[in-house]
């Protein structure tokens, strides 16, 4: 049994720090407007739905019993900080800031949240997904390191996210208890086939214990040059003793990761009341 239990977790981090690639690429969206000017500087966290897109995230974590998220930003995320420093009424969840000097990857990313989390438990979600409170509930409920994974059967049929993207999503393999054995990163239509339609995919929701820092300092490169958290996750359980359960979540995760997918998401936030 691992050494990573802890009650409870009130803290969430959240990747905000990524250079915005694919929504500054110009689509046949026609945005226009505040989401056309958001869209172009790459910062999908504040993609204007009625409010930016990161108000709506947050409104879940505070429903789910979070009341703390640090924010992983780039020195020159002016804009997050302002926002959320000093414009925006905050009466559930107290934000605060860590910087990622350069885009060198999540587990680079998680690693900057260090002084943030202490010995806590806490966990790291992207900035530009929308994940279903239930997914929260899970992991801020239960013990131990963890992962929400998704049912790609539902991701097909509720999510905004394309069959053929899922393809791209990595493959979570658990064990009898329900422990993690594997994540398997870019699967081929063969692995896919192997878990069926209702393959659990890992959409980077996961809950860690102080361990995962020193497994952050452990990894090296991938072959794509990024330090990555998978690696670190892999490296928790084999080096330092950590169990991951894995947490089914049948509900949907809305994508931001395009143009293409503003005008879903706000399709299905615009009429969402958020407090957050």
């Amino acid at each position: 049994m691992g050494t990573n239990k802890r009650s409870k977790t009130t803290k969430a981090v959240i990747l905000a720090r990524g250079l915005g690639t694919r929504m500054r690429k110009r689509s046949d969206a026609n945005l226009t407007g505040d989401q056309a000017q958001a869209a172009a500087t790459g910062v999908k966290a504040m993609i204007p739905i009625k409010r930016p897109f990161l108000d709506y995230v947050m409104h879940n974590l505070a429903d789910a019993g979070f009341t703390d998220v640090c924010l992983i930003i780039g020195d020159e995320h002016t804009q997050v900080r302002d926002y959320y420093a000093n414009e925006v009424e905050l009466t559930r969840i107290r934000v605060h800031f860590a910087i990622q000097k350069e885009p060198k990857g999540t587990a680079d990313a998680v690693a900057a949240a260090e002084v943030f989390a202490g010995n806590d438990s806490f966990i790291v979600i992207n900035s530009d997904n929308y994940y279903p409170l239930d997914a929260f509930k899970a992991l801020h409920e239960q013990d131990g390191a963890g992962l929400a994974a998704f049912d790609r059967k539902v991701m097909i049929e509720e999510s905004n996210v394309e069959a053929a993207r899922l393809m791209g999503y990595a493959i979570v393999e658990s064990d009898e208890t329900g422990n993690m054995k594997t994540i398997h990163e870019k699967p081929n239509e063969t692995l896919m086939a192997k878990f069926g339609e209702h393959a659990l995919l890992s959409m980077n929701c996961w809950r860690f214990g102080p361990s995962i820092f020193e497994a952050c300092r452990k990894i090296n490169l991938s072959p794509r040059g990024e330090l990555e958290i998978t690696d670190a996750v892999n490296y928790d359980i084999d080096n330092l003793d950590a169990d991951y359960h894995v947490y089914p979540c049948d509900k949907p995760v809305l994508d931001l990761s395009c143009q293409d997918d503003i005008g879903s998401v706000t399709e299905r936030l615009i009429d969402m009341e958020v407090v957050i």
